[in-house]
């Protein structure tokens, strides 16, 4: 049974890679129903081998359709007229082509809001080109800033597909659907991952704009280059992070790493002195191992952290009080978020197998078994 504060808002979802998934777990993890359309064919290349470490698939039911058959195009449509969205992630025309596009969709159900997610959007001169993350990014200016002075590096693909595409997505699609509710009125939701890192820029682009952000990387305030706003290697060879930017937090840095008697710490907003006092710090961190310095930092003031890789994380005690990572079939993974008070998230069951759902997921969205049976007859389910 649905659990979340979503729980009566369904979703219709075209089985895709990347960020529209991850917005489909999102939604469900909230509480949304939301039922996999799966290519029948499936390229065994883009499937995991075992369904549960797909994380982004979970809280799903599965239904595999041929969507070359025309029985199965009317039997999508026959769906979205019971649902709140559609979220695909084709690129543009794609869903136009099979017959399941948003004039189409909207005509059969003009409540219908018709969530789009693309790396360029849905119109402009490269809309139809190939792309991934990390040209989203390098187009929005947020790759230009990232890494050290010598060239950009190559984050992880959080900033755009996740970041600028899937909660942009997700923000989009509720607020349709908050609209369609209040008006009767559904709409088309044009969720380009360009558009949404360019917006994720929105306070980096201000500074620039004020003459305290320059274009060089690791020479401004939240890029590396301010001393006390970054990461440093300790004695045991492993990391922490610091982000002592305010005077009372970098008092606190000072008193805790025994540097009050150093008077060039006093010149932290003098990038002149950066690279030395950046020295300094690195050769101070190195004196104690990384375990040392939780023990002498973490909960305090400083803004501290120790890095964590993904073996690790699941198990810090801030996560295990708050429950951030559960397990599932044996697989850890993150939990639902944000964490909400009256109408709390769960996990409602794990990844599927690709149509382990087609005739009980038709029937419950209203699909007479006639209809079901006929779709098999066609070899379209």
């Amino acid at each position: 049974m649905a659990k979340g504060p979503l729980d009566g808002v369904k979703v219709l979802e075209f089985a895709g890679l990347g960020p529209a998934p991850f917005s489909c777990m999102l939604l469900s993890d909230l509480g949304a129903e939301v039922l996999r359309i799966d290519r029948k064919h499936m390229n065994e290349k883009v499937v995991n081998t075992e369904p549960r470490f797909d994380i982004t698939s979970r809280n799903r039911r599965s239904a595999a359709f041929d969507l070359k058959r025309p029985e199965a195009v009317e039997a999508c449509l026959k769906l979205m007229e019971s649902a709140d969205a559609v979220i695909e992630g084709f690129r543009p025309g794609v869903m136009e082509r099979l017959g399941l596009g948003p004039e189409v969709a909207l005509a059969r159900n003009p409540r219908i809001v018709y969530g789009r997610m693309t790396g360029w959007g849905q119109h402009g001169p490269i809309a139809h080109s190939a792309g991934h993350d990390i040209n989203y990014i390098a187009l929005s200016g947020a790759l230009a800033a990232i890494g050290p002075k010598e060239h950009p590096v190559v984050p992880l693909n959080l900033i755009g597909d996740y970041g600028g595409g899937s909660l942009y997505l997700t923000f989009g699609v509720l607020a349709g659907i908050i609209h369609a509710r209040a008006t009767g009125n559904g709409q088309v939701v044009d969720a380009a991952i360009s558009d949404g890192v360019a917006s994720l820029m929105s306070v980096m682009y201000g500074m620039y704009a004020a003459g305290i952000w320059t274009l060089d990387r690791k020479d401004n305030l939240l890029d590396g280059g301010r001393p006390s706003y970054g990461v440093y290697e300790c004695a045991d060879g492993k990391w922490i992070s610091i982000a002592s930017s305010e005077t009372p937090f970098y008092k606190k840095l000072r008193e805790l790493a025994d540097l009050e008697d150093d008077p060039e710490f006093d010149l932290r907003s003098d990038k002149t002195h950066w690279p030395s006092l950046r020295e300094k710090l690195a050769a101070k961190f190195k004196t104690k191992t990384r375990d040392e310095w939780v023990a002498l930092m973490e909960g305090t003031d400083v803004c501290f952290a120790p890095v964590l890789d993904m073996s690790e994380a699941p198990f810090h005690r801030h996560n295990l009080a708050r429950g951030t990572f559960v397990e599932v079939e044996g697989v850890v993974q993150p939990a639902p978020a944000p964490s909400v008070s009256r109408t709390p998230a769960a996990i409602q069951s794990p990844p599927p197998e690709i149509g382990a759902h087609t005739d009980t997921a038709l029937r419950d969205w209203g699909l007479a078994d006639a209809d079901i049976a006929g779709l098999r007859a066609a070899q379209a389910i």
